[in-house]
């Protein structure tokens, strides 16, 4: 089994790159956020107790998060791997995240983070605001706000994984297909045995 962790800033495209890599390797993308809204509208126990946490303004706490990935786990024993997005969303997550896959004898195989200018996800995001209405991508400020979140929250996350060896970052920058090719390249290596470790710093 095949896993990937695909993390980047809010309209770095990891969303869409986890459902190309999805289609083109026959993996499974685990989207927490996904995984959530479908155990909402399921009315699942899971899906109930988020519905009700996040009409209350609560975030939404770890240990919800972790039954949901594991029970999306369970349901799909016989994938070929899992590209996943959102999980781990910060280092508290990790040896958490990296015990549910040895419990099913697997491991994180590769993390890679997209990188972009801050300024290119800024206008990506304003775009993608005007055309979907998401209030999260409703004004610079706020997209500013949730730049930051990132960099305090998630990106330490790359840290960990480095310490790990299996870190590697790329440049998100270029067309869908162009940054498909890097991710496709990156992959091959490691499953090749090619890649070699970023160092930690």
């Amino acid at each position: 089994m095949l896993n990937i962790v695909l993390f980047g800033p809010p309209g770095s495209g990891k969303g869409t790159q986890s459902k190309l890599l999805q289609k083109k390797y026959g993996l499974i993308h685990l989207s927490t956020g996904d995984v959530c809204r479908e155990e909402i509208k399921l009315a699942t126990p899971e899906g109930l107790e988020a519905k009700r946490l996040i009409d209350g303004g609560n975030f939404f706490p770890d240990k919800l998060a972790y039954r949901i990935v594991e029970k999306f786990l369970d349901s799909n024993i016989e994938a070929k791997g899992f590209v996943y997005d959102g999980m781990p969303r910060h280092e508290g997550q990790i040896d958490v995240f990296d015990g549910m896959l040895a419990n099913r004898d697997s491991v994180v195989d590769i993390v890679i983070e997209l990188k972009v200018e801050e300024e290119e996800l800024i206008q990506r995001l304003l775009k993608r605001g005007e055309s979907s209405g998401r209030p999260d991508d409703s004004g610079r400020e706020v997209i500013e706000k949730r730049l930051r979140i990132y960099e305090d929250v998630t990106a330490p996350i790359a840290k960990r994984y480095k310490e790990k060896g299996v870190y590697h970052s790329l440049d998100a920058i270029g067309s869908l297909d162009d940054v498909l090719e890097r991710i496709s390249l990156l992959l091959e290596k490691c499953l090749t045995g090619q890649l070699v470790p970023v160092e930690v710093q």
